[in-house]
């Protein structure tokens, strides 16, 4: 045998030895644990910081909006064209993604289709009465609570937009159709700046920036539909937010929005003529600063550890309303979420969420000076507040429990009773089963307490499909 063949055969001996030394092994083992867990980790931070990170990420590189997935361990190497170029610039389209329909990596569109609907029963044969959002379940039987097309995509290097196209059938059979948000936003602004711009969803709180297919109910919490309506609180207007630069999520945004319209209940919406508070409401339209809506809003995130993570949030909605001349409205919230994920989770499972928000309207309601009955109605401060508390528990992957708490109430004031201040609450536990992430099935049932009606009790089942996945949501 040569010396060079008697070394290797002595090199390769060597090696199996180390392989076989059992602390080696552990070694290895314990190395490959330390890996997963860091990269389990690192993905969750990822994810959880998809919205901040989006941002900054689009203003350097330009690249889309859309839902980033989590890097997997090992990467294909980027697809050829037919001309021979790689693709690396433009990763190919996964289920995980919204449908893209035209463009490129400069200037594209995504579609996206999301249906909603609910069966089931309630003591109350007035549903309506019980239910105070526009998506929730309206009827005894079958409601299409939301059927919505998300448009969205790059228009340039320097701006990108979205559209919400809502489909609704009223307990009529009658069809509506809704533009619930199109805007464009700022991609490219210095100082960690952005500028939204046209018809959107006000950022007051956690609950009302969302869509229906997020939320973790089938209906809207009562605070949510008695100061901000049906519908949310939302008009066309322009938002401006400044991520600040610091360790940590910190994000300031002040939205100016008209103030008038069925989207701005607590403000100067005429309400189908139909008497607030025991007042007609008298529409108006902008003619100064004075008559637009503020809305500021502080949100902080920051890491308890690598298990744990705390969001908090402070708004604020500031206009006039159309009980009078020189009448205001004023609503401040506070609002709160928490999420704990294990690090053993497996494809974000277990986990747990609470979220609660607490609000305080301020409304100065105008001279009245008759009213159905013949009484005066005098100018008058009615003060109302409301809270929810919410926690999902993701016990096994797939299945969420929820449980709900609802109360709202207000100060007494010269019309009473008032339908539109009594004191309620409400109890909703739900059991949500996820298929995949583009399908859901939830069963819900609610106890609800009215001071005038008295209990109703009502059991809803939801069915939620998906075609195309939207694009990334806050955390």
């Amino acid at each position: 045998m040569k010396m060079s063949q008697l070394t290797c055969v002595l090199c390769l001996t060597a090696l199996a030895a180390q392989a076989q030394d059992p602390n080696e092994i552990e070694q290895i083992r314990k190395q490959m644990k330390e890996a997963t867990d860091a990269f389990q980790k690192a993905a969750e931070q990822f994810q959880k910081t998809t919205d901040a990170l989006k941002k900054r990420l689009d203003r350097l590189q330009g690249t889309n909006t859309t839902a980033i997935p989590v890097p997997a361990e090992t990467k294909e190497p980027p697809a050829q064209t037919e001309a021979g170029q790689g693709t690396q610039g433009a990763p190919p389209w996964s289920p995980s993604q919204p449908i893209r329909v035209a463009g490129n990596a400069q200037n594209y569109l995504n579609l996206s289709f999301d249906a909603l609907f609910a069966a089931g029963w309630s003591t109350e044969h007035d549903v309506e009465s019980l239910q105070l959002g526009g998506h929730d379940p309206k009827q005894r039987g079958f409601t299409v609570q939301n059927l919505e097309m998300t448009l969205e995509g790059q228009i340039d290097p320097y701006f990108r937009g979205q559209a919400a196209i809502v489909f609704q059938i009223d307990p009529n059979g009658e069809t509506a159709v809704e533009a619930e948000e199109a805007y464009l936003e700022t991609m490219s602004l210095p100082a960690n700046l952005q500028l939204r711009a046209g018809q959107y969803l006000t950022e007051f709180g956690r609950l009302n920036p969302t869509h229906p297919h997020t939320w973790d109910f089938v209906d809207q919490p009562l605070v949510n539909g008695r100061f901000f309506g049906e519908d949310g609180l939302r008009n066309p207007g322009a938002r401006l937010s400044w991520l600040v630069p610091t360790p940590f999520y910190s994000e300031l945004f002040l939205s100016v929005q008209n103030s008038q319209g069925e989207t701005a209940s607590s403000f100067r919406s005429d309400h189908d003529g139909d008497l607030l508070f025991g007042r007609p409401a008298t529409a108006t339209q902008v003619k100064g600063l004075g008559d637009l809506l503020y809305a500021p809003r502080y949100a902080v995130s920051f890491d308890v550890n690598d298990e744990n993570t705390i969001v908090l949030g402070a708004s604020a909605a500031l206009g006039p309303n159309s009980s009078g001349r020189n009448t205001d409205t004023q609503i401040a919230g506070g609002d709160l979420f928490y999420k704990w994920k294990p690090r053993t989770q497996s494809k974000g499972w277990p986990f747990l969420t609470w979220q609660t928000e607490g609000m305080y309207r301020r409304y100065e309601a105008g001279r009245f000076a008759g009213t159905v009955d013949n009484s005066a109605q005098p100018s008058e401060i009615l003060r109302d507040w409301g809270i929810y508390s919410q926690v999902s528990y993701g016990f096994h992957h797939g299945w969420v429990g929820s449980l709900r708490g609802d109360f709202v109430t207000g100060e007494r004031g010269v019309f009473d009773p008032d339908p539109d201040r009594d004191e309620r609450w409400r109890i909703s536990p739900a059991l949500t089963y996820y298929p995949t992430e583009f399908s859901k099935v939830r069963l819900q049932y609610n106890v609800d307490h009215r001071r005038e009606e008295g209990l109703d009790h009502s059991i809803w089942l939801q069915v939620e499909f998906l075609l195309g996945s939207h694009a990334a949501h806050k955390f």
